[in-house]
């Protein structure tokens, strides 16, 4: 998805600031990293050992960062108020849908209720925005709105919530929690796992609730998102191979699909290309 025009000019802007190049010079390295401003800057003095500036957003975003902290978070950290406080009132997000983990993997946050420095500075550094909070509500809401059909973002997306949801010290999510956070990455503004055919995802959170009563690790975290896109891409489950590297819940639930009749049980083609 192309940045925005204004988008496009503050980039060009930070990137000159940063190097102390041209006009020029800033759209030429710029296109040719898609508009990544830190990956664009990174080549730039890669490819001619120019001395590196500072980036001026840096020192606008560590004060905006510490007039966000409430007085008893560490000085390196957003607590949970203050997290809420930022995300639901200075920024105008709702804490019930996926613009809550869009906001938390663009900082990288380690914990739903914790957003780092080095997470937030970095972070919004990177998109090339003002830093401000109207600019950084705008962004996040044109990031959630886009959620639905960039599917970059939204694996990056879902895949960083496995890792802000789980409780501190553990490496798994219990099933409540993990079909708390599914309800809200594949709904609205989400992406929708169901097909012309099936509300896949109806399915699954049936299947769960008379299948399954263990823990969802990373693996079948990831996997269930990588299941979810090649079932509504082929209804049939053709792709599905018992001889696969898919977690054996997946292979249940195909079976358990099976068996309801949603699909033919000479459809499970002996075929992966997973």
């Amino acid at each position: 998805m192309a940045p925005s025009a204004a988008t496009v000019r503050n980039m060009l802007s930070m990137f000159q600031d940063s190097t102390g190049s041209t006009e020029r010079t800033a759209n030429k390295f710029l296109k040719s990293t898609g508009y990544n401003l830190n990956q664009a800057v990174d080549l730039y003095f890669q490819t001619t050992n120019a001395e590196p500036r500072q980036n001026p957003a840096i020192p606008k975003l560590e004060k905006l960062f510490d007039s966000l902290r409430d007085a008893q978070d560490a000085q390196n950290e957003m607590g949970l108020d203050a997290v809420m406080k930022y995300l639901s009132e200075d920024l105008g997000l709702s804490i019930e849908n996926a613009e809550l983990l869009v906001a938390m993997e663009l900082v990288q946050a380690p914990s739903v209720g914790e957003i780092t420095r080095t997470g937030f500075v970095n972070g919004w550094k990177d998109t090339g925005c003002e830093p401000n909070l109207k600019a950084q509500s705008k962004h996040v809401s044109n990031l959630a709105k886009s959620l639905s059909t960039n599917s970059d973002l939204f694996k990056n997306v879902y895949k960083h919530t496995f890792v802000c949801a789980r409780e501190k010290d553990q490496k798994a999510l219990s099933l409540e929690n993990a079909l708390t956070y599914w309800e809200v990455l594949f709904s609205p503004p989400g992406w929708e796992w169901k097909g012309a055919k099936h509300d896949w995802f109806r399915l699954w959170k049936q299947f769960l609730a008379e299948k399954w009563t263990r823990s969802v690790n990373k693996d079948m975290w990831n996997m269930t998102l990588n299941f979810a896109i090649k079932s509504v891409e082929d209804e049939t489950l053709s792709f599905w191979s018992e001889d696969g590297a898919w977690p054996s819940v997946i292979d249940d639930f195909v079976a358990w699909c099976k068996e309801k009749g949603v699909v033919k049980a000479d459809e499970a083609m002996e075929v992966d290309d997973s």
